[in-house]
């Protein structure tokens, strides 16, 4: 890849995540912050009807809708389904050339700070990530399972988010807004100078959190959660869980510890939206990779 030619911001593609919402409804309404010279920016609202309702999604999970055999599937007739469809037409047009990149911008009930979560290890997205923890002690790195699990980053190869917390969900956050609001200028800036053929001079080396894995919550026969996050675990994402350590807390005060044979870091500790979908926390390793 030589140049940078169209860039795609996105939020609200989960409706009651405001943090993206009303930064996209802001660029929508005073575009030249950020508008560059050498490349195109879009910015799209991705579930407004989401959003109006104050709701995740209307009918299912928006940011799992972007399977490739489920866009060419004119049998998925849900709004989130449709809305998938229009949106990958917006992104990677007939007509024009695709997005070289997606910046979708999420929030997390997790105290996850300024998380950049990337699909891949692609080495444009490896030198922006340690570009920016280098410049920011903020921001932390980390990356989902392989494979298309259909996520909206999944659309593009230079794909990758923004997740920021702790926040509560239909909440806005002033503080978190303006650390995002500043992060997306900074991540727009150096796609800039990238296409300028400016070196961006920055550590070699990431520290990069690596998805292991996934615990859900103890539960009964019926699929009732039958304990809660242990109060030493909540609100320590990315920090360390020692084999040993307690995890969860029973409603009668007893401990349930990790069994796990080695030291992880857990990420989306106590996440909202994930209790429905059996998470209780993503674990990863901890790992220094070299750009």
């Amino acid at each position: 890849m030589n140049t940078i030619k169209r860039v795609a911001i996105v939020g609200g593609i989960h409706g009651n995540e405001l943090t993206g919402v009303y930064l996209i409804k802001k660029f929508e309404q005073y575009p030249q912050l950020i508008s560059r010279d050498s490349f195109e920016t879009l910015v799209l609202l991705g579930n407004p009807k989401a959003f109006a309702e104050g709701r995740r999604y209307v009918d299912k999970d928006l940011n799992r809708s972007f399977i490739s055999q489920d866009l060419q599937d004119s049998t998925l007739t849900s709004y989130e389904d449709i809305r998938a469809k229009a949106i990958y037409q917006m992104l990677i047009p007939q007509d024009l050339p695709p997005v070289d990149v997606i910046v979708d911008l999420h929030s997390t009930t997790a105290k996850m700070g300024l998380s950049i979560i990337l699909g891949s290890k692609h080495p444009f997205l490896l030198k922006l990530a340690a570009y920016l923890s280098d410049i920011n002690p903020l921001v932390k790195v980390c990356s989902t399972p392989p494979g298309n699990r259909g996520y909206l980053r999944s659309l593009c190869e230079l794909g990758f988010v923004i997740e920021v917390g702790a926040v509560a969900q239909g909440v806005l956050d002033a503080e978190l807004f303006q650390k995002t609001e500043q992060l997306i200028y900074t991540i727009i800036d150096y796609f800039s100078k990238f296409n300028q053929g400016i070196v961006i001079d920055t550590n070699h080396t990431v520290e990069f959190f690596e998805y292991v894995g996934a615990i859900d919550y103890p539960r009964n026969e019926f699929g009732e959660i039958q304990a809660m996050i242990h109060p030493q675990l909540q609100f320590k994402d990315y920090q360390p869980l020692n084999p040993g350590d307690p995890i969860f807390l029973t409603f009668d005060g007893k401990e349930i510890i990790y069994e796990g044979t080695s030291t992880v870091y857990p990420i989306f500790i106590n996440e909202a939206a994930y209790y429905e979908k059996g998470v209780a926390m993503c674990l990863t390793s901890k790992q220094q990779l070299t750009v």
